[in-house]
């Protein structure tokens, strides 16, 4: 029996609606952001902000920020359906700990891309990678669940997420620029696809073939 890493440890189960309290901080983050707008340049992820300036809190703050009520209510819905459950099946710090991990990781990554890339000063905002990797993490947890497109179209979860990720990348790769974040929504599926094999040792790719 292979003995647990201390990064593997798991948490005692706890359950005290982590989720909801995310959504609330989101909530005021978007009302405090669009009474006071110049917090968004601080709150926001700047590749400029974070070399010259040392605001490294960006990598953590982006994921409250939003740049409109129709970008907070797409995020915030998925949220409040695919995290409610995930947070009840992992218990609430398991819960966190993967959405700030994965939500931070996409923040890296797209750091690390946009000053590959010479993109300085663009500015990356909202929960998205966060909740794309949560979309992921409910196909390997409730593999075997439908999700219901529009209240209409019955997808087997690991075939939407499939799905999701080869329209951002066909989006990203010959889409035009309409300033959606394409790749924080798939470095958060990436974030999500490392998270389960490193921390819980758990292979997504085997529980999709099993099921």
């Amino acid at each position: 029996m292979s003995r647990s890493l201390f990064f593997q440890k798991p948490f005692s189960y706890k359950f005290f609606n982590a989720t909801l309290y995310l959504i609330g901080i989101n909530l005021v983050v978007f009302l405090l952001t669009m009474r006071f707008p110049v917090w968004m340049n601080y709150l926001s992820l700047c590749p400029v902000l974070v070399v010259y300036y040392k605001m490294f809190w960006q990598f953590f703050t982006y994921m409250f920020v939003h740049g409109s009520l129709q970008h907070l209510l797409f995020n915030m819905l998925a949220l409040f359906c695919f995290g409610i459950q995930l947070e009840k099946a992992l218990g609430s710090k398991e819960f966190l700990l993967f959405y700030f991990v994965c939500g931070i990781f996409s923040g890296l990554c797209s750091f690390g891309m946009y000053m590959f890339t010479g993109q300085y000063r663009i500015f990356l905002l909202g929960a998205s990678g966060a909740t794309y990797a949560l979309l992921l993490a409910y196909a390997v947890v409730f593999p075997r669940n439908i999700i219901c497109i529009w209240g209409l179209i019955p997808v087997p979860a690991p075939i939407l997420v499939l799905a999701y990720a080869l329209i951002e990348i066909i989006t990203e790769v010959f889409g035009s620029r309409t300033g959606t974040a394409h790749l924080a929504h798939l470095f958060g599926f990436l974030g999500a696809l490392l998270y389960f094999p490193i921390r819980m040792r758990v292979n997504p790719f085997r529980i999709w073939k099993n099921s």
